[in-house]
């Protein structure tokens, strides 16, 4: 789906006009939040966000999960593997898994990392610590009670905020601000603060500062004439990013988030790419998301998280390890 003009907004008519619907949703909200959560019998980080569509959660889990595995710490991930058919518990396979199984993000995270699908998260965690998991990462699921949270990370986009800071369906909010800030440990600043994110939280709770970087052979794209397409929450990230490692974009062309490829739609991203003399190119996320065969035709930008002060994030979490563990983020 693409998110309405309006959530972006100053509040208006249209958002006016749903703020009833968003009570609602805020009181069953509050009212899934009373279960009692269950603990996983392991640390569990999760890190969320308290926004419809993309923030950053996925890469901040890819970082930790990198940081643990370094530690030498045994660290799974957990999602729920939206756009998946599959309602897990399920350990992730890329030899036989597809995106239509266990989604994009599972997939993705399943390349570095031990990672598990659970529509019931609660059962996702049990199944992965029976299964060896000494630490767990949860990619979303900061509104869902289960299972109990050692840590929990809010992830907010520096340039979009809370949006006109209205609940669905009247803005992009989960819940309200208050209520988020008030179960989180940490703020995780993404980009640049152009929504005055830091004033919001001030004093509320700490600020963990980090932004997206071009990883991998990113210095490969300078010079080159690339046909860019992504289906993620934001794809002009995506499209200004390449742009500022050096490639020269002759199109940008944007799909909704999650967006299931046909092999149509990617011959003809290929064709176009071809008569512009350009390389097609994509997101790592959307590349797990092609089908069978059209990745080898498409190439990806790989970006990663880099934190302002790495320290902060490992003493925030340092406490959950054992003794003798130390983490190095």
């Amino acid at each position: 789906m693409r998110a309405p003009a309006f959530w972006t907004a100053p509040a208006g008519l249209a958002a006016g006009l749903l703020a009833p619907a968003a009570a609602v949703w805020t009181a069953g909200a509050r009212l899934r939040r009373r279960a009692v959560p269950r603990p996983a019998g392991v640390p569990v980080v999760c890190v969320g966000n308290l926004v419809a569509g993309g923030a950053g959660k996925t890469p901040v889990v890819r970082s930790l999960a990198g940081s643990l595995r370094r530690a030498g710490i045994e660290a799974h991930v957990l999602l729920r593997g939206h756009g998946g058919r599959l309602a897990g518990p399920v350990r992730v396979d890329p030899a036989v898994h597809r995106a239509a199984d266990v989604g994009d993000e599972a997939l993705l995270h399943a390349r570095t990392a031990p990672t598990w699908i659970a529509r019931d998260r609660g059962a996702g965690s049990r199944a992965a610590a029976a299964a060896g998991a000494r630490f767990l990462l949860l990619d979303d699921g900061f509104q869902n009670p289960q299972p109990a949270k050692d840590r929990s990370l809010l992830v907010v986009d520096g340039a979009t905020g809370f949006g006109n800071g209205r609940v669905i369906p009247a803005g992009p909010l989960r819940e309200p601000v208050a209520d988020g800030l008030a179960r989180a440990d940490a703020v995780v600043l993404m980009g640049e603060d152009a929504a005055g994110i830091a004033r919001t939280v001030a004093g509320r709770r700490p600020i963990l500062r980090a932004r997206l970087a071009p990883a991998g052979d990113a210095a490969t794209f300078r010079g080159v004439r690339v046909l860019a397409f992504a289906g993620i929450g934001r794809p002009e990230k995506f499209f200004r990013t390449l742009a500022e490692v050096g490639a020269t974009l002759v199109d940008r062309i944007a799909f909704p988030d999650h967006h299931p490829f046909t092999p149509d739609e990617v011959m003809r991203l290929v064709e176009a790419a071809h008569a512009a003399d350009a390389v097609p190119v994509t997101t790592e996320k959307d590349l797990v998301r092609l089908p069978e065969g059209a990745a080898q035709m498409v190439r990806a930008l790989a970006v990663e998280v880099r934190w302002e002060d790495p320290a902060a994030v490992a003493t925030l979490l340092q406490p959950l390890l054992a003794d003798g563990q130390a983490l190095a983020v």
